[in-house]
C-alpha cells in the first residue's frame, strides 16, 4: 500500500499514501467511469485488526513520550511506527517481518539523509532527485518495493525541509527506527494468520468437486461439472488481481489448471459415453473407466493438499498409473481398425494426455502452495545465482534501466518533478512548503487515471480533512488526552477504511497530520492553511506532468504480451541451440536474453496494472490477463530451470526428438505473438506439443540426469504453452469482438 507521512512539530513526519482504484483513456462514458473510480469503495481491502494494531503502535510512543516529559521524541517514534505500518500485511510471519524491517531501516536512512542534506539547498535537491529516480525504478520490482521507495522519499523531503545538527539527525533516525521496530513487533506478535487461506479453501473445494465429477457418469441435461464451485473460486481469487507475488501467481495458475481440467473431464465423460454406446464390452471402455477413477484420486489428492496444507501423498504413484492407462489406450487405438470407435478412442487418448499434463502441473503447484512447499521454494530460489532468480530485485532493476521500460520512464518523470518541486520549495516564501514536493510524490503514479483521480481526491480530501480538524478543535476540549484519542481514531480510520477509498484516506491523513503537529504546541490554524495551499500546488504540478507525458495501455497491452513471448522464445532458443550443439553459450549472450525476458515481463506486469486503472476495463478482461500472466510465469520458470540445471549436469548428445520439440515450442510462441499482433492464426496451425513430449520421453535413457531434467521441464513447458494458446486465442477473439 502506498504511503504518507506525518510530521513532527518542528521536524515533520511521514505521511502515507494508499491504494486507490481508478480508470483511463478518453472515450465515450469517460466522465461516468472516472466518477465511479473516484467514488469506488473496495471493501475487500478493509482490515480492522491490522488497523487496530497499527493504531496502537502509533499511540503508545505518544503516551510514553508525554509520560516521560519527552513529547517530541515520542512523536518521532510514533511517526516511524506510522510509516512502517504501511508495510504491514496479513502474509506469513517471515515475509512480513522482513518487509517491515526493510521499511524501518530505509525510513531511518531517509530521516538521516534528509536531516543532514537540508543545510545545503543544491545538495538537498540533488539527493532528493536521485532518491526519486530510485523510488520510481522500484515500481518495476512490485508494489511492496514501490511503496517502500515512496515512503522513504516522503520522509527524506520532510526532514530535508528542517535541517538538524548531526547529533539531532542521528537521534531522530534511531528514534524513527525504534518506531518501525515497535510496529513490526506488534504485527508479528498479534496476528498469527495464514494469508491466502480463503483462496486456498475455495480452490480445494473446486478440486474436490472435480474429483467427484470425474467418477460420476455424464448427465447430458446437467450443467458442466463443478460450475458453481468454479464461479465461487473465481470470485474468491478476484482479490489477487493486483498482486504480483509468487504465491498469488501460483493460486491463479491453479485456478487456470482447474478450468482446463473441467473441460478435459467433460470431453472424456462424453467420449466415455459414446464408447459405451458403440461397444460397451470393448476393453478401451474399461481402460477409460479405470483412468477416470485414478484421475479422481489425483484431484482428490490436490484438494486434500490444499485443505490440509500438506503435500499430496502418493501423487507420483497415482500419476504413474494414469500414464500407464494412457499408454494402454494408445496401444489399443493403434491396433484398432479404422472405425468410429477407433476415432473416438484416439480422441480420448488425446484428452487423457492433456489431462495428465494438467494433473502434473496442478499437483506441482499445490505442493508449492502449502507452507512446507513455500519454504522449500524460497530455499531453492535463494540457492540460485541472483541473475537466475525469478524475483531478484537487482536483476529486475538492471533489466529496466532503459527507455523501453515503463518503470524507467516513470522514474524519469518522478525525478524531474521532484527536482522542480523541491527547488520551488526552497525559493517560495510559503510556510511548510515541503508539502509541495511531498504531494507530487504521493500523487504521481505510473498510470494516468490513478494519477488524476488520486490528485483530485488528495486535493479535495485535504481540504475536507482540514475543515474537519478545524471543527473538532473548535468543539472538543483542548487537552493532550483528547488529542491522543483523536490521533488514535484518525489512524484507525486511515488504516482501516483508507485503503478502500483514497478520498477517505486523504481526509483522515490530513486531519491526523494537524493533530500530530498540534500536540507539540504548534497552532492548528497555521498548519491548516499551509497544508491546503501547498497540497493544491503540488497536486496541480503532478497532474500537469502526466498531462504533458501520458501513456495509455488499452492499445498497448497486446503488443506487450507479444513482446514478452518473443523474448521468452529467444531465451529458449539460445538455451536449446546451446544444448543441441553441445556448445557453451557465452555468459554475455545468456545474460542479454535473460535481461530482455525479464524486461519484457516487468513491462507487461506494469502494463496490466495500468490497464486495470483505465476506464472501461472489465473485471473479466483483468482476470483473463492475470491468468495469462500466471501461465507465462510457469513457462519461464521451466526455461529458467533448464538454464540453471544444465550448468550442473553432464553434457550428453541431444535426442533427435528434442530438436522437434524445441522447434515446435518456438513455432507455438511465434504463432501466439503473431495472433496478438493481428495475424489470423488458426488452431490447426499449432503443433501438437503433447505428442512431441510423449515422443521425447520415450527416447533416450531416462536414468541420464540431463535427459531426466529435460523431460520434467518439457512437461511444464507443454502444459504452460497449451494453456497460453487457449488464453491468447480467447484474448484475441474478445479483442476482435470489442
Amino acid at each position: 500500500m502506498p504511503i504518507e507521512t506525518n510530521e513532527i512539530a518542528s521536524k515533520p513526519l511521514p505521511q502515507a499514501t494508499a491504494t486507490a482504484a481508478s480508470s483511463p483513456p478518453v472515450h465515450e462514458g469517460f466522465t461516468r467511469t472516472f466518477w465511479r473510480a473516484l467514488t469506488r469503495f473496495d471493501s475487500s481491502k478493509l482490515s480492522p485488526y491490522m488497523a487496530l494494531r497499527n493504531s496502537i503502535g502509533v499511540v503508545l510512543p505518544l503516551i510514553a513520550g508525554f509520560a516521560l516529559n519527552m513529547p517530541r521524541g515520542g512523536l518521532v517514534v510514533a511517526s516511524g511506527a506510522l510509516n512502517v505500518a504501511y508495510s504491514d500485511g496479513s502474509d506469513p510471519y517471515a515475509r512480513r517481518a522482513k518487509r517491515m524491517l526493510s521499511s524501518s531501516v530505509l525510513c531511518a536512512v531517509g530521516v538521516l539523509c534528509g536531516a543532514l542534506s537540508g543545510h545545503h539547498n543544491v545538495a538537498a535537491v540533488i539527493i532528493a532527485t536521485v532518491w526519486a529516480f530510485a523510488a520510481g525504478m522500484f515500481v518495476a520490482a512490485g508494489t511492496t518495493a514501490g511503496d517502500l521507495g515512496v515512503i522513504s522519499l516522503v520522509i527524506l523531503l520532510i526532514y530535508a525541509a528542517q535541517p538538524l545538527t548531526t547529533n539531532q539527525a542521528l537521534i531522530s533516525s534511531v528514534l524513527a527506527l525504534g518506531g518501525g521496530l515497535l510496529q513490526t513487533a506488534l504485527s508479528v506478535a498479534l496476528w498469527p494468520v495464514q494469508r491466502y487461506e480463503p483462496e486456498r479453501r475455495a480452490l480445494a473445494v473446486l478440486f474436490l468437486e472435480l474429483a467427484r465429477a470425474a467418477e460420476q457418469p455424464l448427465n447430458p441435461t446437467s450443467p458442466p461439472p463443478a460450475t458453481i464451485h468454479s464461479a465461487r473460486a473465481q470470485e474468491a481469487l478476484t482479490g489477487l488481481d493486483r498482486e504480483r507475488s509468487v504465491e498469488a501467481v501460483r493460486y491463479r495458475a491453479l485456478l487456470t489448471q482447474a478450468e482446463r481440467m473441467r473441460l478435459s473431464l467433460l470431453m472424456l465423460s462424453r467420449l466415455h459415453l459414446r464408447m459405451r454406446r458403440e461397444s460397451p464390452a470393448h476393453s478401451s471402455v474399461q481402460i477409460l473407466d479405470d483412468y477416470l477413477k485414478k484421475a479422481a484420486q489425483a484431484l482428490q489428492a490436490i484438494g486434500d493438499s490444499l485443505t490440509s496444507g500438506m503435500p499430496a501423498a502418493a501423487s507420483k504413484e497415482i500419476l504413474a498409473t494414469c500414464e500407464a492407462y494412457t499408454q494402454r489406450l494408445r496401444e489399443e487405438a493403434d491396433s484398432m481398425p479404422a472405425t468410429f470407435l477407433a476415432a473416438v478412442t484416439k480422441d480420448a487418448r488425446f484428452q487423457m494426455d492433456a489431462l495428465n499434463g494438467q494433473l502434473r502441473a496442478a499437483l506441482d503447484l499445490a505442493a508449492h502452495a502449502t507452507p512446507i512447499g513455500q519454504e522449500a521454494f524460497a530455499k531453492q530460489e535463494a540457492q540460485q545465482p541472483w541473475r537466475l532468480r525469478f524475483s531478484s530485485l537487482l536483476a529486475t532493476l538492471r533489466a529496466n534501466l532503459n527507455l523501453q521500460s515503463s518503470a524507467f520512464r516513470h522514474a524519469v518523470r518522478l525525478a524531474a518533478m521532484v527536482a522542480i518541486g523541491d527547488g520551488l520549495e526552497r525559493v517560495l516564501p510559503w510556510h511548510r512548503s515541503y508539502w509541495l514536493p511531498m504531494t507530487i510524490v504521493l500523487v504521481l503514479k505510473p498510470e494516468f487515471t490513478t494519477t488524476f483521480s488520486r490528485g483530485l481526491l488528495r486535493i479535495a480530501g485535504t481540504i475536507a480533512g482540514l475543515f474537519l480538524a478545524t471543527a473538532l478543535f473548535r468543539f472538543l476540549p483542548d487537552s493532550v488526552a483528547i488529542q491522543i484519542l483523536m490521533i488514535f481514531v484518525f489512524t484507525l480510520l486511515l488504516r482501516w477504511v483508507g485503503p478502500a477509498n483514497y478520498g477517505i484516506f486523504a481526509v483522515a491523513i490530513s486531519a491526523l497530520v494537524v493533530y500530530l503537529i498540534a500536540i507539540t504546541g504548534v497552532s492548528p490554524k497555521e498548519v491548516i492553511w499551509a497544508r491546503g495551499i501547498n497540497t493544491a500546488a503540488g497536486g496541480a504540478l503532478a497532474l500537469l506532468a502526466y498531462w504533458v507525458w501520458p501513456s495509455w495501455e488499452r492499445t498497448q497491452v497486446s503488443e506487450r504480451i507479444a513482446e514478452m513471448l518473443d523474448a521468452y522464445r529467444q531465451y529458449f532458443h539460445t538455451l536449446a541451440e546451446s544444448y543441441a550443439r553441445r556448445e557453451t553459450v557465452s555468459e554475455a549472450e545468456l545474460d542479454r536474453v535473460r535481461l530482455n525476458a525479464r524486461l519484457a515481463r516487468t513491462n507487461l506486469e506494469a502494463s496490466i496494472d495500468r490497464l486495470g486503472a483505465e476506464p472501461g476495463t472489465t473485471a473479466e478482461r483483468m482476470s483473463q490477463l492475470n491468468a495469462l500472466l500466471a501461465s507465462s510465469h510457469r513457462l519461464v520458470h521451466a526455461v529458467m530451470a533448464l538454464d540453471a540445471g544444465w550448468l550442473h549436469t553432464a553434457t550428453v548428445p541431444a535426442r533427435a526428438a528434442f530438436h522437434t520439440f524445441a522447434a515446435d515450442v518456438e513455432k507455438t510462441l511465434t504463432l501466439l505473438a503473431a495472433a496478438l499482433r493481428g495475424t489470423r492464426v488458426q488452431l490447426n496451425e499449432f503443433p501438437d506439443l503433447r505428442e512431441d513430449y510423449h515422443t521425447l520421453v520415450q527416447s533416450g535413457d531416462q536414468k541420464i540426469e540431463r535427459y531426466a531434467l529435460v523431460n520434467v521441464e518439457a512437461d511444464r513447458i507443454v502444459n504452460s504453452l497449451n494453456t497460453l494458446r487457449e488464453q491468447v486465442m480467447e484474448w484475441v477473439r474478445a479483442k476482435d469482438l470489442a
